[in-house]
């Protein structure tokens, strides 16, 4: 056979492959340096040594980024930028277009919502999938502008919470034993920051399993804040009740109880380790995990809890569907 025709049927072929597939480590980069996620995710993926290693990809390279006006923000991104060099070994780029050019994907981190729209637009402009952190946006109109920009650019992307993928929850959901759900009573702790509605700062964590749990077809909430906790009641489109209780005293910790046709379960726990194997699969597939639209309906959900916090009643959710979102 012509070496030059082998040549170009064996491009052809590396070309059809999902990036990695060839043994070689998928390539990620980090955007926003500024959350404890840097390292933890570095250390699963970089790490083939941690107890939780996930093989597949490791972080090549990062984009510091970093937030002025929040303080847990400013004050940690020059350590998390120092230990990703340093100890994963990780190129530090001037710019977010530097960085896309040396990886097969990205992660967007910063720990502000704020600036994931304009650097989910550079990565979209490269034709990167990616992942967004926890908050997706800094407003729910934002994440619907990430959605729109990557469906029309033929773009992947997923984005959220951890507590998504805690496997004990993934297993009990998929292990059919619940029954038909018919309700659930998701809690984290919660925390507020100026600049985001206030379950966009640490509450999604707890919103995050609701919907994992429920599904998407909430129509209305209704909040009540008070000193030892923040609650917020959804009513789903089929009557369903989901509820959403934010820890502000006692015991801080992560999970549900699940109502079911069948069995009433209670779940407790967090790990990372669910949600950066699902990122590895994703970059390895380029399938989103999850449709993006639970995720703005589950972004929407907490925006209309600051809309009921301040008029004491119940607000409504946005109407959430292809023909809204991608003109279709």
């Amino acid at each position: 056979m012509n070496v030059k025709l082998l040549s170009a049927i064996i491009i052809t072929i590396s070309l059809c492959l999902p990036a990695g597939a060839a043994g070689e480590p998928i390539r990620l980069g980090m955007i926003g340096l500024d959350t404890s996620h840097v390292i933890a995710f570095s250390q699963i993926l970089n790490d083939p040594n941690h107890p939780e290693h996930v093989p597949g990809a490791r972080v090549v390279a990062g984009f510091p980024g970093g937030s002025p006006d929040i303080e847990s923000s400013a004050s940690r991104v020059d350590e998390y930028t120092r230990r990703l060099r340093d100890e994963f070994g990780a190129t530090i780029t001037n710019s977010i277009e530097e960085l896309c050019g040396m990886v097969d994907g990205v992660l967007i981190e910063n720990v502000d919502g704020r600036p994931h729209l304009e650097e989910a637009r550079k990565v979209i402009e490269a034709g990167l999938p990616f992942f967004v952190d926890k908050p997706v946006a800094g407003s729910y109109a934002d994440a619907v502008e990430i959605a729109r920009l990557a469906h029309k650019a033929g773009v992947p992307w997923f984005g959220g919470s951890s507590l998504r993928w805690y496997p004990p929850l993934q297993t009990m959901l998929k292990s059919g034993e619940l029954g038909e759900v018919k309700g659930c009573e998701a809690f984290s702790p919660i925390s507020y920051e100026e600049h985001h509605p206030d379950l966009f700062w640490y509450g999604v964590h707890g919103v995050e399993t609701l919907y994992t749990v429920m599904g998407r077809g909430c129509v209305s909430v209704t909040r009540f804040q008070q000193d030892s906790a923040d609650v917020t009641v959804g009513i789903w489109n089929d009557g369903r009740i989901g509820t959403f209780r934010g820890i502000r005293e006692g015991l801080h910790t992560y999970g549900a109880t699940i109502y079911g046709t069948k069995k009433i379960e209670f779940v407790e726990g967090h790990t990372y380790k669910g949600l950066v194997e699902t990122i590895v699969q994703f970059f390895q597939t380029k399938k989103p995990p999850i449709d993006p639209l639970e995720t703005l309906e589950l972004m929407a959900f907490m925006e209309a809890a600051d809309q009921s916090k301040t008029s004491g009643g119940p607000a409504k959710l946005p109407e959430i569907t292809p023909a809204t979102i991608y003109g279709e």
